[in-house]
């Protein structure tokens, strides 16, 4: 009898030990998961997608010549934030993956631009854009209205907006720089409309 009830207790302990592992992993998991699949759940979803080295390329030949306030809306890894400290920018990453803002944090600290190249975390859409004089926004579609309306309410007046990915629905660019998925768009506000 006293076998059995070994035997009984040992198997109630390995499975409390596998029952404790999965969930700790499963925890693990979801803790690491949730930046990157929480803005999925925003009213409109602005997904971490990489700029191609060509897109940085285009965004840099857009801004020649400026100079001041950068910042990058939804600044995902941070490297335009990066390489615009670099270009002699004082330059801005909002982002809300804390990751991201870890990773970017991290980027700059290793390319010595700490005081050049700041990173926070933040709603794009609730970030006052009046003390920068240049704005880079890789958006989707569904946002990029939206988003036009706040850069006429905000920005000042000879701001820079590099719009990547998706132009701004009812505003003439001053210059388009690329082609294809590598496309940038230049708009000077006060932005000028189509229907102007």
């Amino acid at each position: 009898m006293s076998i059995e009830v070994a035997k009984s207790t040992n198997s109630s302990k390995w499975g409390l030990f596998l029952v404790s592992v999965t969930g700790g992993l499963a925890t693990v998991l979801s803790v690491i998961c949730i930046p990157f699949v929480s803005p999925a759940l925003r009213k409109v979803c602005l997904p971490y997608v990489p700029a191609t080295t060509k897109q940085v390329e285009n965004i840099f030949k857009a801004l020649s010549g400026r100079r001041g306030t950068l910042i990058d809306l939804g600044s995902g890894d941070g490297r335009i934030v990066v390489a615009a400290a670099k270009s002699g920018f004082k330059a801005y990453g909002i982002e809300l993956n804390p990751c991201l803002i870890a990773y970017s944090k991290v980027l700059a600290l290793t390319q010595g631009l700490r005081s050049n190249a700041s990173f926070f975390r933040g709603d794009l859409f609730k970030c006052n854009l009046a003390s920068y004089n240049n704005v880079v926004i890789f958006g989707v579609s569904q946002m990029m209205a939206e988003i036009e309306e706040k850069f006429n309410n905000e920005l000042n007046k000879n701001s820079v907006v590099v719009a990547c990915r998706f132009p701004l629905p009812n505003s003439v660019p001053v210059l388009t720089v690329g082609e294809g998925i590598d496309t940038v768009w230049v708009y000077k506000v006060p932005l000028k409309s189509i229907e102007s």
